[in-house]
């Protein structure tokens, strides 16, 4: 009798911890985020005048909050998501490269933020991208599937967050022939668009703009249709709903650019009337705080109540101590650009209140160089044939010029970032306190990318924060010759001197890129580098060198350019040869090369693509199974 009471007993205990646990579950927040591919603030009429209508996108927001400067920190898929998934800053833990090489080790002891909240007892589902540039561990998602969905929880009251993806907008919903534009009507009038003053206004462009436009209707009719389906589950009043793109895109200029274009994205946080108290902004009300992708996870960690762990560089923008007077004060964010694809560029920037800081670290280099991918676009396609024509004001042909070192763009009256303001002595103090504010963060992180993609995978992937640890003062150097490209010849030579003189690779790296960012004033520089593009034993040194003597008519860039292929190590260093190939044949004074499979060690498709074109061949069908880098 007495063991049967004590078993009731047990039973007893055992029903009511249960229901306790479930009252305390119960009692947090869900979470919702609905994502939208590559598509930037600009294309929704909530965030821009000549954005499409979003219904029901707009009711959201009644119901919430609009976050008017909301940034990716990456112009890619990639690299956002990983930035988002992390909450840290992709140059920091070796995240920066569309698509990686090498998948990049998390930082010790850091998980991606859904596994703390697993570890809170919510059930984490994502439907159904993922796309990381890191390992992702196995506590992330209880279910990352084409058929995940927060329904599937085994408890009715556990709560849960749940990632969506609506792909409808992707940059691939552009890739129409000319056929279907000739026969493919839009419900947006391509004749009612407004175009950003860098685009020409031509037919092709307007229909571009238009068909994008009726994408992000479909995107409002399908968040709608989440919100419904919330709704009609009962849960729509127990759950914060965050819509956002993935990063910004996907007319020419936005995905792949860290530009406002390529990196200011729509985000609207539907707030449950149960959960103000979480908020410290009335639903309805716009918020002028600046938040990055490195923040979202951090605030449904905070939202959640649990606590944000130490390594992450995101902080929360909404929960517990959050204020009004702490979101408003907020006015950073921070960009970056590296590789997409075959393409390689290295572009940093930094946004701060109306202004916008971009440090391009490779001047030498223009926005429009070949990928691929991006030029299956009419739109692109159309672009370019119209500058070599020469049917471009300069405004529109900036993307197929050489950039400056460095801009600065006041977004007050020049939304597009096309009046660089940096020569300007009336904004001298400005650009200092830009300069300054930008230069500490890429050395405070420190940014890995101040060495060759090629060097990393080599040398760095397997733990790319102690990595960068381990060499923080090499990259301050390395920083320190990268900004003598910022500075009048006369104070620069001496230290370009030093730096291609050096013992030390990568500061002849970037010395040479120096070098060739003073253009023909550099001349003195012609012998050694004519001596270094053959004999340099770092190749992709060998290729700063190539680019100096083709870019300035100092020398032949070919016979460097084959040795270095000969001698490559790595397909990621073959791709960055054939990148300066690319380079000296799309710039000026422009080069032919004769490149075969043949000349090369490695191959992969980027390599293939970058061949092809240097053949004058048409780009492969994108899609299909891809050969891995060897």
């Amino acid at each position: 009798m007495r063991s049967m009471m004590k078993t009731r007993a047990f039973l007893l205990l055992l029903l009511l911890f249960s229901v306790m646990s479930a009252g305390v579950a119960a009692d947090k927040p869900n979470f919702v985020w609905i994502l939208s591919e590559d598509n930037s603030k600009h294309f929704l009429r909530l965030f821009d005048p000549s954005g499409a209508p979003t219904p029901r996108i707009e009711a959201m927001a009644r119901e919430g909050l609009v976050f008017n400067h909301a940034f990716s920190n990456s112009p890619v898929c990639s690299v956002a998501r990983t930035t988002l998934i992390t909450s840290c800053y992709a140059p920091r833990i070796g995240t920066q490269f569309h698509r990686r090489a090498k998948m990049a080790s998390m930082p010790e002891g850091l998980k991606m933020f859904p596994a703390y909240l697993r570890e809170a007892g919510y059930y984490t589902t994502n439907n159904s991208k993922t796309d990381y540039n890191a390992v992702p561990g196995k506590d992330v998602w209880d279910e990352s599937s084409g058929k995940a969905h927060w329904s599937k929880r085994p408890e009715k009251g556990q709560p849960f967050f749940h990632q969506q993806t609506y792909g409808v907008s992707h940059e691939s919903s552009l890739h129409f022939t000319a056929e279907q534009m000739r026969t493919q009507k839009t419900v947006t009038d391509p004749a009612t668009v407004g175009l950003a003053p860098y685009h020409p206004d031509t037919a092709t462009f307007r229909y571009t703009y238009a068909r994008y436009h009726d994408r992000i209707r479909d995107v409002d009719a399908l968040v709608g249709g989440m919100l419904d389906e919330l709704k009609e589950a009962g849960v729509l009043e127990d759950t914060f709903v965050f819509y956002f793109g993935d990063h910004g895109g996907v007319l020419p200029r936005g995905k792949g650019y860290a530009y406002e274009s390529g990196i200011h994205i729509p985000l609207v946080v539907r707030v449950p009337e149960k959960w103000q108290h979480l908020v410290p902004h009335a639903r309805g009300e716009q918020v002028d705080g600046f938040v990055s992708f490195v923040d979202f996870g951090p605030t449904l960690l905070q939202l959640a109540g649990v606590e944000v762990p130490a390594g992450v560089d995101g902080k929360p923008f909404l929960g517990e101590g959050v204020t009004a007077e702490v979101l408003a004060s907020r006015d950073e964010a921070f960009g970056y650009a590296d590789r997409f694809d075959e393409k390689i560029d290295f572009v940093r920037t930094l946004r701060k209140g109306p202004y916008k800081y971009m440090r391009n670290y490779w001047p030498q280099t223009f926005d429009g160089l070949q990928n691929d991918y991006r030029y299956r676009m009419l739109a692109y396609q159309e672009w370019r044939e119209l500058y070599k024509a020469g049917k471009l004001n300069p405004v529109q042909s900036q993307f197929f010029r050489p950039r400056e070192a460095e801009a600065l763009y006041d977004l007050r009256t020049d939304p597009h970032e096309t009046m660089n303001l940096a020569a300007r002595p009336e904004h001298a103090a400005t650009l200092a306190e830009m300069r300054g504010r930008l230069n500490a963060l890429v050395v405070g992180l420190p940014d890995l990318s101040f060495f060759p993609e090629s060097h990393l995978v080599e040398k760095a992937m397997d733990n790319p924060v102690a990595f960068g640890q381990a060499h923080r003062e090499e990259i301050a150097k390395l920083v320190e010759i990268a900004d003598l490209q910022l500075l009048r010849f006369e104070e620069a030579e001496a230290g370009l001197v030093e730096a291609v003189g050096s013992d030390d690779p990568w500061q002849r790296f970037w010395g040479y890129i120096g070098v060739t960012s003073f253009g023909p004033a550099s001349s003195r520089f012609g012998p050694g580098a004519n001596l270094a593009a053959l004999t340099d034993p770092e190749v992709e040194t060998r290729m700063r060198a190539v680019e100096f003597l083709g870019l300035t008519m100092l020398g032949k860039p070919a016979p460097g350019l084959m040795s270095a292929l000969k001698d490559s190590r790595s397909a990621v260093a073959t791709n960055a040869i054939l990148n300066t190939a690319v380079l000296l044949k799309d710039g000026q004074p422009g080069y032919t090369f004769t490149i075969s499979e043949g000349d090369v060690n490695h191959t992969d498709r980027y390599i293939s693509d970058r061949l092809n074109y240097l053949a004058g061949k048409a780009p492969r069908p994108w899609g299909g199974a891809r050969k891995r880098r060897k």
